[in-house]
């Protein structure tokens, strides 16, 4: 248990640079609070304790923001950051060296019952806001750009963004031509083809503008020379 707990710390002083002291770490950062008190409620989830592990989890809830039922399955060395908001769901796995950010949520689709929430794999990076939701795997060494939507499987080494989140790199590749701080974002391009489309509109209505006038100066000169 201490072994885990020493890990857990070690994982915050890798990801986050504001970590001054283990002092501090322990005693104000509350995604730590949270794995710790859903480590001991998980614990008692496996024993069939489930009601004294809600308790415990709703506690952490309410002391944290942070809500993880007692049934999921965390890796080692999970780093929440901030963690207002975070969600991770009764089926949820999450593998090692994983980093989530606030907002996150890690749930279901639907209200069917077995496995239906996601299975994150390690190394795995999810950033603010993002949802993903339903019953698959997001590989190893993945990126998931903030307020994504992710609905369906990601391959390992992938960079997914979006509503409906889309991959945009894999394996360090990029798979399209924008390259936004080296993590694309399609609605960004949907807004640049939109407003290309206006200008080209634009033209068009002007082309056409001048070449009405054209042909009704034509008419009247035609019509002076007659009277």
């Amino acid at each position: 248990m201490f072994r885990s707990m020493k890990s857990d710390i070690r994982a915050v002083f890798d990801n986050d640079p504001a970590a001054r002291s283990v002092f501090e770490v322990v005693f104000t950062y509350s995604g730590l609070h949270a794995i710790w008190a859903h480590r001991l409620a998980h614990w008692l989830f496996r024993r069939k304790w489930f009601t004294i592990a809600r308790i415990i989890s709703q506690i952490s809830r309410f002391m944290t923001g942070i809500e993880i039922h007692p049934g999921a399955r965390i890796g080692r060395r999970l780093f929440i950051d901030h963690g207002m908001g975070v969600v991770i769901g009764e089926t949820c796995e999450i593998g090692d060296d994983v980093v989530l950010y606030q907002g996150v949520t890690l749930g279901g689709t639907g209200k069917e019952k077995g496995k239906r929430h996601p299975t994150i794999g390690n190394n795995v990076f999810i950033s603010s806001g993002a949802k993903v939701m339903g019953s698959f795997k997001v590989g190893d060494n993945s990126k998931i750009g903030a307020n994504s939507v992710v609905l369906a499987e990601v391959p390992p080494n992938s960079t997914v963004v979006g509503v409906k989140a889309r991959i945009v790199k894999r394996d360090g590749v990029s798979l399209n031509k924008l390259d936004h701080d080296k993590l694309s974002d399609p609605v960004i391009e949907l807004f640049r083809n939109m407003e290309k489309q206006i200008e080209d509109l634009k033209t068009e209505v002007e082309r056409l503008q001048e070449e009405v006038q054209r042909q009704n100066g034509g008419v009247q000169s035609y019509e002076s020379k007659s009277v």
